[in-house]
């Protein structure tokens, strides 16, 4: 397991001035790993769906804007839609256009369904394969240029796919097979693009969580509420992957990172302050690890 490694003369703390390209972002996890990033200055840009506000679920990709510029931030939201190549070609050309380059990727946007075979339904499972396993090699393929620019001005580019370990235990893929496919396809991506651009100096890792994170989406669930209560809030992975994106790419690639393992790797030992209330021993353990 490799440890995140700071630049040559020491740890980069900030983002500042640099350009985040983000796939979703508008509520949850990705919002608040666009929100860590803003504080320090970065410029975000979001493409995402939400345009219009969802009945159960709070935040647009115009709402994640606002907070971002909040945050003291730049932002530039994009509706689209990540299986569309138009839209995700529109947010690579917006983002150099406007911010002058693209210095990280983040795969944020993912959709989940934990349907058993015979359960699951073939749009459910063509949607998560689309956003999944074709949306994120999609983002990542058309912001090479952008990335190998970045890597040329020294400014240390990286992609980060919000996936987990590829860690072939029976029980996941008997758990949820298509959900497991298409979040195995993401990591898939970390390990192939790690390996083919090792030697453009661009980071290619994964991250996930060790436990549920506290987001709107859980809290909607039946018994939400409980399981909100039994787990982390959504800045450990923002912390964890503001580590990632701030090391030095040249060193830090072809990772698969939990959230505690990357903040272990930048120092960080203490994960109390991101429990909601439960003790560790209380806290829920997410899927795949």
């Amino acid at each position: 397991m490799t440890t995140i490694t700071p630049g040559d003369t020491g740890p980069r703390p900030t983002l500042a001035g640099r350009t985040l390209l983000m796939s979703g972002g508008s509520r949850g996890i990705g919002l608040a790993i666009a929100l860590r990033a803003a504080r320090d200055g970065a410029n975000l840009v979001l493409l995402a769906k939400t345009a219009e506000p969802h009945p159960k679920l709070a935040g647009t990709v115009f709402d994640a804007a606002d907070a971002i510029e909040a945050a003291g931030g730049h932002a530039l939201p994009i509706v689209g839609d990540v299986r569309h190549d138009d839209d995700v070609a529109r947010a690579v050309r917006s983002a150099v256009e406007r911010f002058g380059g693209v210095d990280a990727v983040v795969n944020n946007a993912s959709a989940i369904d934990l349907s058993r075979t015979d359960a699951l339904d073939m749009k459910r499972y063509d949607l998560m394969q689309d956003i999944n396993a074709r949306g994120t090699f999609l983002l990542s393929k058309l912001s090479l240029p952008a990335l190998r620019e970045s890597a040329h001005a020294g400014r240390g580019p990286h992609i980060l796919t919000l996936s987990p370990p590829l860690n072939l235990d029976p029980k996941w893929a008997g758990e949820h097979l298509g959900y497991t496919m298409a979040k195995y396809a993401m990591s898939l991506v970390t390990l192939g693009l790690a390996e083919e651009l090792r030697g453009d100096g661009i980071g290619v890792n994964s991250l996930w969580p060790c436990t549920l994170i506290d987001t709107a989406a859980i809290r909607n669930l039946p018994g939400g509420q409980a399981m909100a209560h039994a787990s982390r809030s959504p800045e450990i992975v923002a912390d964890a992957a503001h580590a990632i994106l701030t090391s030095d790419p040249r060193l830090t690639t072809g990772n698969f990172f939990t959230d505690e393992e990357a903040l272990k790797g930048a120092g960080v030992t203490d994960f109390s302050r991101y429990s909601l209330g439960a003790d560790e021993e209380q806290l829920v353990r997410d899927i795949f690890l």
